[in-house]
């Protein structure tokens, strides 16, 4: 179903069009709380809260092109506030090497697909060594997909801002890669 097609049926009140909606975006959610919190069950929680919001609020429900933006923001903010309440900083990321499976290509070479795994656990390894606030700017652009616009909508600050954070995080990356000896 196209994607303004299904916007409105959610926004009139179908609920086989919700629960579409949600099976559409529930990864990308779920995705985004986990990389903040780092705990499954606490990321669960986040994206369902995420979904109860955006269901009480489906009347400012924006089009197409400011929806994503607008979910994660939401994730963002309940993760927040799941810190506050917590008064803790952010877990760093603990994704074990077995749920990096996925990402491989079922078929190749063996040898090749090992490669890849092992760069991708040293990729993780070394953003759970950034500091949150580049974390975070690795996360949106660069796992996300946001743009700097978004980002810097998302998070209130001017985008020169948010563009001169995303070149230091990438900054940052790149030299705790290199300290781990990965090249390109």
């Amino acid at each position: 179903m196209e994607p303004g097609a299904l916007l409105q049926r959610v926004r009139a009140g179908d609920e086989l069009a919700w629960e579409a909606f949600v099976r559409q975006h529930q990864g990308r959610i779920f995705g985004l709380a986990y990389h903040y919190v780092g705990h499954t069950e606490d990321a669960r929680d986040l994206a369902q809260e995420t979904f109860v919001h955006i269901y009480r609020n489906l009347a400012r429900l924006p089009d197409d092109p400011g929806l994503l933006p607008w979910m994660l923001c939401i994730t963002r903010n309940l993760c927040m506030d799941l810190f506050r309440r917590r008064r803790a900083r952010p877990p760093a990321w603990d994704i074990p090497v077995e749920d990096l499976g996925h990402l491989a290509a079922p078929d190749g070479d063996p040898e090749q697909q090992l490669h890849d795994r092992a760069r991708r656990e040293l990729v993780h390894r070394a953003l759970r060594e950034l500091t949150d606030l580049n974390r975070e700017m690795i996360l949106l652009k660069d796992i996300q997909g946001l743009t700097l616009d978004e980002i810097a909508g998302l998070l209130g600050i001017p985008v020169g801002t948010a563009k001169s954070r995303s070149n230091r995080a990438r900054l940052e990356l790149a030299e705790k890669l290199v300290a781990m000896g990965v090249s390109s």
